[in-house]
């Protein structure tokens, strides 16, 4: 029995990818809803916070949306800042987000996945068309 629960544990955790930087360790990250964050991005402006949505990557796009959205629109969504100066790992590897995985990138388009940043109201990524911006990532599951 105890070797099927562990069997069962290796299994489910396996399923999920965690992607870490060592920047912003010591804050602590407000998990928020995406709808809540959106009610209130000016309570949110210059924290920490994580929150799960539906990633868009693109031609000049790099954004979270409600993922609950039928027709997602760049004015109800959070421009995503990757940064060189927070790397992310795969958790237990030494594998960048953005290095080859399995003979390809690291493919995230139209998936769900929670991420962890600092909000800023300031930047509204490309055009400008963005509600605001998930600054400094340190964390990304899929």
């Amino acid at each position: 029995m105890v070797l099927l629960t562990a069997m069962l544990f290796y299994a489910c955790r396996g399923s999920k990818k965690i992607y870490l930087s060592n920047c912003d360790v010591s804050m602590d990250f407000k998990k928020v809803s995406y709808t809540h964050l959106m009610d209130s991005l000016n309570y949110y402006d210059k924290k920490y916070i994580e929150v799960e949505g539906k990633y868009q990557e693109g031609k000049q796009e790099s954004a979270l949306f409600d993922d609950s959205l039928y027709i997602p629109k760049p004015n109800t969504a959070l421009w995503v800042n990757f940064s060189q100066d927070c790397p992310l790992y795969l958790t237990g590897t030494h594998t960048g987000f953005f290095q080859l995985d399995g003979g390809g990138y690291t493919h995230i388009n139209n998936k769900k996945i929670r991420i962890r940043g600092k909000l800023d109201l300031n930047n509204h990524g490309y055009q400008k068309q963005y509600k605001a911006c998930i600054d400094h990532v340190s964390f990304i599951e899929l």
